[in-house]
């Protein structure tokens, strides 16, 4: 478990700066970051502690040697002068920046002190560890939760971003997978549906565009106002904020009326399509038009096309899916290859996310053996509060009083920032934050530890977008007194003793990525290292479920089981007013006139990159991107400050005024720090941290406001 594995990196000959002393090498990673793309990276490496261009893998038959630009100008990040590079202490106020340098070992005996006095006085239950996708890599970002479970801390159930689309795909398909990403290329249509691939997940282009050049093929995109991806379309829908369930219905509706259903495909592979055409009788173009503003005429030219295009390819985001309908508005779309039974052709199908591929044993690292299921468990969405006492979270259980952070900026990125500040501002709560800058989230806490990036130790990776288990090893040396989550997470389990309670603890990165590997069945790392990454697509008739879908009768289900175990809703349980067939279902936020999306930045991600020179010049300043109809009868016009809010509170950005979006929507493209807007917080202020059902998950896209001039 301790062997050491060899950095992949090679010498490009006759490559050199003439201001270094060695030739510029080029090594192999993986982005980490919290994108389906995780591309795989060719790295310039000008010196031990320095790089220099990054640039996609060209033999990577999924990165195609394309990466974003924000990744490849990743030296600004990682050789940024603001990193964090050594312990800080808190000795001013929380939410100031007045801190002092520590030693490292002063540093954690405090941390493991404050933590074993919280646990000394409420339980352990009392100790939350928080954390997210900062790094997408398996064993720096899910170690934590080794260390959580043999403490019997408090657990996180993860539902920012992907529980409601994940519940809505597999309701249909019963397995989180799908035809390989990279058959858009072999596609005649391909659909991009809630997800603005320019900014998020380049590579997603490459294989559309791809398919245009080569074979023709048509582009759609639907989304909530033309994106990027959008001005890239052959034809665009643009849908108000969570009624993509009834677009969809308005096609099967046309699908079935026409004739362009495959009946017999249906009648061997699906449930119920009988009652499916028969409830989707009145669920017309028109019917669909009053809700989701889609033209009628434009519902039927796009029904028309998929319904006479074997080869469509349903490219499904997380975008439509973060609202109080998510999970029935990804079943409602994914059953539209059912209808037409693309499925049966390469180039065909529904994808959304390939997780269930790689059929991970994650024991070693997480931890599984030692989790006690009657530890008290709280939704990740609902920091807020749950820092803020409510009953609702904390159930009989002591109060939050201690966290450790990794990987998360909850002060900028979590929903209901308010409630979030409340609770983060408390004088009995201590707070650990493992970082790589001064975030919002850092200048909150007790304790700040200097985290290493990606380039500056090994981890290994999946992609959620593609199909390639990927090695990303340490290339770099991390600035100053910089550590990675793996060891910060094994010192303190040592100075609370409980080290020896678990074999990952004692373990390497690379030594729990190997026994991840082997129990996992993919063989030995070292077979990993040297091939740098492992496709792993199954064959095409198990990724479009020829010999049957993931559920136990093989059958995709047009009938949606909703019920799931996380029960987020108390003693009543799922909704009973979710629908079993695709449907409309009317739980939006409607209370005031506007509906507001808080969709991606082209230069940020989350709060990454943030922080980084070119990508705030590129962005500029937050802005509400409204329609003129909405902004004319107000007098605002382009560069106004205008107030927008609702019952949590407002913010004050500035307008933009559009002509290409549906009136009563406002787009405000995040994640900003709160710092950038005029009163000093952020756009997540007015969102909610309710549970969206079944399972839990954001409501980022699902948020009623009222708009004036400031």
């Amino acid at each position: 478990m301790r062997q050491r594995y060899p950095i992949a990196i090679f010498v490009r000959r006759g490559v050199s700066d003439p201001m270094l002393s060695e030739p510029v090498r080029k090594g192999y990673s993986v982005c980490p970051h919290d994108c389906p793309s995780t591309c795989a990276l060719e790295v310039d490496i000008l010196s031990a502690d320095r790089i220099g261009r990054v640039r996609g893998a060209k033999d990577n038959s999924y990165t195609a040697g394309i990466v974003c630009a924000k990744v490849a100008r990743y030296a600004e990040r990682i050789h940024h002068p603001q990193r964090l590079t050594t312990p800080l202490r808190r000795v001013g106020d929380k939410g100031s920046t007045d801190f002092v340098p520590v030693a490292w070992d002063e540093a954690m005996d405090e941390v493991a002190t404050r933590f074993a006095e919280a646990e000394a006085r409420h339980g352990p239950e009392t100790v939350w560890p928080y954390y997210y996708a900062g790094t997408m890599g398996l064993v720096m970002r899910d170690g934590i939760n080794r260390l959580r479970h043999v403490k019997r801390y408090s657990g996180q159930h993860n539902t920012i971003c992907t529980t409601l689309a994940w519940a809505g795909y597999i309701a249909g398909t019963g397995a989180l997978m799908g035809p390989d990403p990279r058959e858009m290329a072999k596609s005649d249509c391909v659909v991009i549906w809630g997800t603005n691939p320019v900014n998020t997940q380049v590579n997603v282009m490459t294989h559309a565009m791809r398919a245009r050049k080569e074979r023709g093929a048509t582009i759609v995109v639907i989304d909530t106002y033309r994106t990027g991806t959008a001005e890239k379309a052959d034809l665009f829908l643009c849908v108000k904020p969570g009624t993509d369930a009834a677009l969809a219905c308005g096609v099967m509706h046309v699908l079935f009326r026409d004739d362009m259903a495959d009946r017999q495909w249906m009648d061997r592979y699906t449930d119920d399509p009988a009652g499916l055409e028969k409830h989707l009788e009145t669920r017309t173009p028109e019917w669909a038009e009053a809700i989701c503003g889609v033209p009628a005429d434009r519902i039927e030219t796009f029904a028309r096309l998929v319904g006479r295009t074997p080869k469509t390819y349903l490219r499904l985001g997380y975008g439509f899916c973060r609202g109080r309908n998510g999970s029935v508005s990804m079943h409602a779309a994914s059953c539209i290859a059912s209808v037409t039974g693309s499925w049966r052709h390469e180039g065909g199908g529904a994808f959304h996310n390939n997780g269930q591929i790689y059929h991970w044993d994650r024991t070693m690292i997480e931890g599984i053996d030692r989790r006690d299921a009657s530890v008290r468990v709280f939704d990740q969405s609902r920091i807020g509060p749950v820092l803020d006492g409510d009953r609702r979270d904390l159930g009989e259980g002591p109060p939050v009083t201690a966290m450790l952070i990794q990987n998360t900026n909850p002060m900028v990125v979590a929903p209901d920032l308010g409630r979030v500040h409340r609770g983060f501002a408390r004088d009995d709560l201590f707070c650990c934050v493992h970082e790589q800058f001064m975030t919002e989230t850092a200048r909150m806490a007790d304790i700040v530890l200097p985290a290493t990036m990606f380039l500056e130790h090994d981890d290994i990776y999946q992609g959620g977008g593609h199909q390639h288990i990927m090695w990303g090893p340490k290339l770099v040396s991390a600035p100053g007194e910089c550590r990675s989550n793996h060891d910060v997470i094994c010192d303190l389990a040592r100075r609370l003793g409980v080290a020896d309670e678990h074999p990952g603890f004692s373990m390497t990165p690379a030594g729990l990525a190997d026994h991840l590997m082997q129990a996992s069945g993919w063989g030995p790392l070292d077979d990993l290292v040297a091939r740098r990454w492992m496709d792993v697509q199954p064959d095409f008739e198990r990724s479009h479920f020829i010999k049957g879908f993931g559920h136990a009768d093989g059958r995709f289900r047009f009938r949606a089981d909703w019920s799931h175990r996380h029960n987020v809703f108390g003693p009543q349980g799922v909704p009973h007013t979710m629908p079993q067939f695709p449907d409309f279902w009317d739980v939006i936020d409607t209370r005031h006139p506007l509906r507001l999306v808080t969709a991606p930045a082209r230069n940020y991600l989350n709060s990454s990159f943030t922080e980084t020179p070119t990508s705030i010049r590129n962005e500029k300043t937050p802005t509400a991107q409204l329609h003129s109809d909405d902004a004319g009868p107000l007098g605002i016009t382009d560069g106004s400050r205008v107030r927008l809010g609702n019952d949590k509170g407002s913010v004050v950005l500035r307008a933009r005024v559009v002509e290409d979006q549906l009136a009563g929507t406002v787009i405000v493209e995040s994640v900003w720090p709160n710092s950038a807007f005029d009163e000093g917080m952020g756009i997540n202020l007015l969102v909610s941290a309710e549970p969206g059902a079944p399972i839990g998950g954001g409501l980022f896209h699902d948020t009623s406001v009222w708009l004036n001039p400031a």
